[in-house]
């Protein structure tokens, strides 16, 4: 049995992750979070050490590092909001654990060495969360595709629109500096999928981007993909219902849908269960994306009819 830390104890995610281990068969020893609407804790156990400062966390972390073996924090969970990523990977090394880290690693791809020099340092790993590499159904296009002649290309069309109130605008994750923005904070898991099926990035376009949507072309090395992602929900193709239907993702290749609705509910454990493995996904596998997604927020929207998504053309026509 291993013993776990967890930050962001408050989040949206934290809950997945208390799931992964607990259903690993490992337990939580300490939380943090500054907001302290945390009974959630209470589902997993009753002797979790919480705490709303982060200083007094790693002190705590420092203190059982020093102590026995059997009480010292093996791992980090850090579900942190993203622009605090980078210093929780940090406090994780730094007391003697690996860290296992929601997506994005980091906002700004430059982060990544450091963190790789300080994983050198302390003889620790990080690992990030890259679920959809597990998903049973996409696993098995990855194997499908890789069969083909290395010639081939397709022709893909990504969408995903996902309604948010107005709270999104005001919390974090609305703000670009914090969140990354949509491409960052929604697009990096979808980012990493695309680059995981079909090789790496050449060309790269931006059709639209504002607070709510953006949308463009990547052109990969066995893809030519056309991208849409939005938090607003008159993009839904659908009526919205609030807590009922809010979402709508889609993948087609060469016109055909790839089935994955299904089957999410245990993939944040089945990358514990990589984990502890021994296996994982590390700095080196989480690069791509975050290096993509950085170049989509800096490169300047301009349209390219041919290009264009088909909601955009739509739009446009």
């Amino acid at each position: 049995m291993k013993n776990f830390a967890l930050t962001g104890a408050a989040g949206y995610i934290a809950p997945r992750h208390l799931e992964a281990i607990k259903s690993t068969g490992n337990r939580l020893v300490a939380a943090v979070d500054p907001h302290d609407a945390v009974g959630v804790l209470d589902r997993y156990s009753f002797d979790v050490r919480f705490f709303t400062e982060i200083e007094r966390f790693d002190r705590h972390l420092e203190k059982l590092r020093r102590g026995p073996e059997a009480d010292r924090v093996h791992y980090v969970s850090i579900c942190s909001p993203n622009y605090l990523h980078d210093a929780h990977i940090r406090l994780a090394l730094r007391v003697g654990a690996d860290a296992i880290c929601e997506k994005p690693l980091v906002i700004n791809p430059w982060n990544l060495d450091a963190l790789k020099e300080l994983e050198e340092e302390t003889g620790g790993r990080v690992h990030t969360v890259l679920q959809l590499r597990l998903h049973p159904q996409l696993m098995a296009l990855r194997d499908r595709l890789r069969s083909e002649s290395a010639s081939r290309r397709h022709d893909v069309s990504l969408t995903y629109v996902t309604a948010r109130g107005r709270w999104y605008d005001q919390s974090w994750k609305g703000s670009e500096e914090r969140s990354g923005g949509i491409v960052t904070n929604i697009g990096v898991h979808f980012f990493d999928l695309l680059l995981w099926l079909f090789g790496p990035a050449g060309g790269c376009e931006v059709h639209v981007r504002d607070a709510r949507r953006t949308a463009g072309f990547l052109d990969l090395e066995r893809a030519r993909v056309r991208w849409f992602l939005s938090t607003d929900r008159a993009d839904l193709p659908f009526p919205a219902e609030p807590g009922v239907k809010t979402t709508f993702r889609s993948i087609t290749v060469d016109g055909h849908d790839v089935e994955f609705s299904e089957g999410f509910a245990d993939l944040h454990t089945r990358v514990y269960a990589d984990v502890l493995a021994g296996g994982g996904f590390g700095i080196d596998e989480g690069r791509p994306a975050i290096e993509l997604t950085a170049r989509i927020r800096r490169t300047e929207p301009a349209v390219v009819a041919a290009h264009l998504h088909p909601i955009l053309g739509e739009a446009r026509g």
